[in-house]
C-alpha cells in the first residue's frame, strides 16, 4: 500500500516540476524551503525509527511533542509559491511516519495531526489525504473532531467540480460525524452536500454517489439510529481502509448492524446489508 501512494506523490512532484523559465529563476528559493522542512523533520524521524523497542514511552512521547513542534515550525517556513509540493513533501513523510508500525504502536500518533494540518493547510485540494485523515484522525489519533474541523476547513477552499471527486470529502465527514462524533444531523448535512456535488459531477461514477449519499441522508432523516445508515457508512470506511487495521474495523462495524462480510479466497469482500430499517 504505502509504495504505491509514494509512488504517486512523487508523479504529482513530477508534474509540478516540469521544467520553465519560472522555476528555473527560484529553483534556489524552493531548494531552501525544502531543504529547511529536510532539516526540521527528517532527523527527527530517523532517530525515532532507530531506537531500541524496549526504549521508555516517556521518552518516546516526548519524541512526538518534538515532532508536532517541528511541523508547527514548518508551517511558518515560505514555500515562494510552491504550496502544493511542500503539501506532498509532508505526506511522502507522513506516509514514512504512519508505516513505522512497529515504532507507532509504543510511540502512538500524537503527530498525525500536525502532518495534515502542514499538508492540507498548503494543499486543500490534496483528495487523497483526506482518505487517511478520516481514518487516521478517528481510528489511529482518537481525534474525530478534529479531522472533521480539518476537512470543513478544507472545504471552504474547493468547489463541487474542483477537485475532481471532492463529494468525497463530504462522504468522509459525514462517516466521522455519525459513527465516531453521534452527530446525526450533521452528518446527514454532509450527505446531502456530498449529493449534491456528485450529482454535478456528470459522470456514471458521481450519478452513483449521488444516489447513495441521498439515500443515506434520506435513512438518517427518517430513523437517527439507522442500522442501514451505519452501514453505509462502515461499508464506505471498508471501500476507503488504508490498511488492514482499519479493514478489520470496519468489518466489525459492518456485522455490528446486521450486515455480513464475507472473504473470499482471493481476498475479495462480499458485502451483504442488513434487514432495511
Amino acid at each position: 500500500m504505502s509504495v504505491s501512494i509514494q509512488i504517486s506523490a512523487w508523479d504529482r512532484l513530477r508534474a509540478k516540476l516540469s521544467p520553465s523559465p519560472a522555476l528555473f529563476g527560484q529553483v534556489g528559493s524552493i531548494l531552501g524551503a525544502l531543504a529547511a522542512i529536510i532539516y526540521l523533520q527528517t532527523p527527527q524521524l530517523a532517530s525515532l525509527k532507530q531506537q531500541n523497542k524496549n526504549i521508555s514511552k516517556v521518552y518516546l512521547q516526548q519524541q512526538e511533542a518534538s515532532l508536532k513542534t517541528q511541523l508547527s515550525i514548518a508551517k511558518t517556513l515560505p514555500t515562494f509559491g510552491f504550496d502544493n509540493i511542500i503539501a506532498d513533501w509532508h505526506f511522502i513523510d507522513f506516509i514514512q511516519y504512519f508505516g513505522d508500525t512497529d515504532l507507532r504502536s509504543q510511540a502512538g500518533y500524537g503527530a498525525a495531526m500536525e502532518y495534515f494540518e502542514a499538508i492540507l493547510d498548503r494543499d486543500p485540494r490534496f483528495l487523497y489525504a483526506y482518505f487517511y485523515l478520516s481514518s487516521t484522525g478517528s481510528l489511529y489519533a482518537g481525534k474525530p473532531e478534529q479531522s472533521v474541523s480539518l476537512m470543513d476547513r478544507g472545504l471552504k477552499s474547493l468547489t463541487p467540480k474542483v477537485p475532481d471527486r471532492g463529494y468525497y470529502i463530504w462522504r468522509l465527514k459525514a462517516v466521522d460525524e455519525l459513527l465516531f462524533l453521534g452527530r446525526v444531523h450533521d452528518a446527514r448535512k454532509s450527505m446531502l452536500s456530498a449529493a449534491n456535488w456528485a450529482s454535478q459531477a456528470g459522470n456514471p461514477e458521481g450519478q452513483n454517489v449521488a444516489k447513495l449519499s441521498q439515500g443515506t441522508a434520506n435513512y438518517l432523516a427518517r430513523n437517527p439510529n439507522s442500522k442501514q445508515a451505519q452501514f453505509d457508512a462502515w461499508n464506505m470506511v471498508l471501500v476507503a481502509a488504508v490498511d488492514d487495521t482499519v479493514v478489520k474495523r470496519a468489518i466489525e462495524g459492518i456485522r455490528s448492524t446486521g450486515g455480513k462480510v464475507t472473504i473470499s479466497s482471493t481476498g475479495k469482500f462480499k458485502v451483504e446489508a442488513p434487514v432495511k430499517d
